[in-house]
């Protein structure tokens, strides 16, 4: 997403479910991006974890500052020395990974969240990313890669503008129309949205998992999918802009 400053910055939020901590890794990518063809990326970005109440605030400038020996032996190391890394063992709860750039610069950005104890007694329940939905090549895309083996994953998408507001920002300030897509590794478009009740069986199935989107023109998708790489893409019908929220939730 594009990385702004003040109401504007990246918000990634995730929740822990069960009974047992869960080790993560949090990364907040800049420089790298340059191998995907972007220019205007996020020259150097600076990591904050937020958690629940009596959590200490984590905060990375450029990841080899603390914890470089612990970050390196997870093998997710970034590639650049400006970019930022955060390791940390979590209990259940509900975090926040805040990314902006130092000294209120913007640009391109990526914040990514790693299960490190896929094996423990505790879940990634809900990813979710807020970001400015501009148009083009700053969208907001979430992705998410799931599991191994061959069973089918249940996920609900949801791309939320509208009921942002007035609670947490200006209406003239959130998307008013997000719409969604889902695409697999390849770019293949797999199901699309513009507003969550256009199919019935689709309105039935997120709305029987409790997660009816607050306001009609916002998005959601339910798809059952098999273990892969998925990219899910937030924007503004007809080029509209605004603040927005991507949301995906496991529907194991």
């Amino acid at each position: 997403m594009r990385v702004q400053a003040g109401d504007k910055v990246a918000i990634g939020g995730f929740i822990i479910s069960g009974s047992a901590p869960k080790h993560i890794v949090v990364r907040g990518i800049g420089p790298s991006l340059i191998r995907f063809n972007l220019t205007d990326v996020l020259a150097d970005p600076i990591l904050e974890l937020h958690g629940p109440n009596g959590f200490v605030t984590v905060i990375n400038d450029n990841w080899r500052d603390t914890q470089a020996m612990a970050i390196e032996a997870t093998g997710l190391a970034p590639t650049y020395d400006l970019e930022s890394a955060i390791d940390a063992t979590l209990a259940p709860g509900a975090y926040t990974a805040v990314l902006r750039g130092k000294n209120n610069t913007s640009g391109i950005g990526l914040v990514e969240l790693y299960d490190l104890s896929p094996e423990a007694a505790s879940n990634l329940e809900n990813i979710s990313t807020r970001a400015f939905a501009d148009i083009g090549n700053n969208i907001v895309i979430a992705g998410m890669v799931l599991g191994e083996g061959t069973t089918l994953d249940s996920v609900i998408v949801r791309g939320i503008g509208p009921s942002l507001a007035p609670t947490f920002f200006p209406a003239s300030a959130v998307l008013a129309n997000p719409t969604l897509e889902l695409r697999d590794e390849n770019g293949t478009l797999i199901l699309t949205n513009d507003d969550w009740q256009d199919n019935p069986v689709q309105a039935a199935a997120i709305t029987a998992a409790g997660l009816a989107p607050s306001n009609s023109r916002e998005s959601a998708i339910a798809a059952s999918l098999p273990p892969g790489f998925y990219t899910v893409l937030l924007g503004g019908l007809n080029d509209t802009t605004g603040i927005g929220l991507v949301e995906i939730y496991n529907q194991h």
